[in-house]
């Protein structure tokens, strides 16, 4: 399926899931006038167990289809992706199949700005499984604030949970406590905790019951838009490319009717995706 952008082309946005719609509200809410194109690989979520090769090759898949969809500029709005597949897509892939295009994704805009909150100097990560044995974040940490100490925790079903809709249940609560605990033992000096996964922004008001208040939580919506109107303000030259509608078009790999209902536990308003398949 393709859209007609006959003025420009639209910012992508991929995410294996429903996470990165987190992402997307933060990017529309700042960037209002333009287009965008969110692309969810549902129907092979979830991303944070799967191995390197197996992300980098669905990730590549999902920006070249986004390519083909017109936009010059994709975000990778999951973390996972991020981790596993973004430095070779940039540095491999990009050469070949479009060096004027652009593939961005959300961790370094968080590593960038914690070094600005953080009083103590210890940082929590709490991600996926996949984000925290890569140990991304703390490698983009230590390259643009050395003296930090980041410590990271797994927290393996925080985003099965929220996709089920069990964002205040329970057993939701029982795992959110048992991880930040575990993080929080770990190193007891720790101020702020970045929130490394796209889902995690539902989990908010659990999490804050579950750690102490003078640690701050960052999401990570609000610092990739930061980030993302900087880089344009910087290139021009893409910035020209983009076009500006106000347009959001959705697109799952999995059923589009189940994509739409479960989209309205991440967004305030309805939307109807297509379907689409990747290969």
């Amino acid at each position: 399926m393709e859209c007609d952008y006959s003025y420009g082309g639209p910012i992508g946005v991929f995410d294996s899931g429903y996470g990165g719609l987190t992402i997307l509200e933060r990017l529309r809410r700042q960037m209002p006038e333009y287009d965008f194109i969110y692309l969810g690989d549902n129907a092979r979520a979830p991303y944070g167990t799967r191995s390197f090769q197996v992300v980098y090759e669905f990730t590549r898949q999902a920006v070249r289809r986004l390519f083909r969809m017109g936009c010059p500029l994709v975000i990778l709005a999951c973390n996972t992706a991020s981790a596993k597949a973004l430095r070779t897509i940039q540095q491999i892939d990009l050469p070949d199949l479009d060096p004027s295009r652009r593939v961005l994704g959300v961790i370094r805009p968080t590593a960038e700005c914690v070094g600005t909150i953080t009083r103590s100097g210890h940082v929590g990560i709490v991600a996926t499984p996949g984000t925290i044995r890569s140990n991304t974040y703390a490698l983009e940490i230590a390259k643009l604030h050395p003296r930090l100490t980041v410590t990271g925790q797994a927290c393996p079903l925080w985003a099965a949970l929220v996709e089920n809709g069990e964002t205040d249940s329970p057993g939701t609560d029982y795992f959110v406590g048992r991880d930040l605990r575990n993080l929080l033992n770990s190193d007891p000096l720790i101020d702020t905790i970045i929130l490394g996964c796209t889902h995690y922004p539902l989990l908010l008001p659990l999490i804050r019951r579950h750690v102490p208040k003078h640690i701050t939580l960052i999401p990570q919506g609000d610092y990739v838009a930061n980030s993302l109107k900087d880089y344009l303000q910087r290139h021009p030259e893409m910035e020209t490319r983009l076009s500006k509608g106000g347009r959001v078009d959705y697109f799952t790999t999995e059923d589009s009717q189940g994509f739409s209902a479960s989209a309205a536990l991440f967004l305030s308003e309805k939307v109807e995706a297509g379907h689409i398949a990747l290969e």
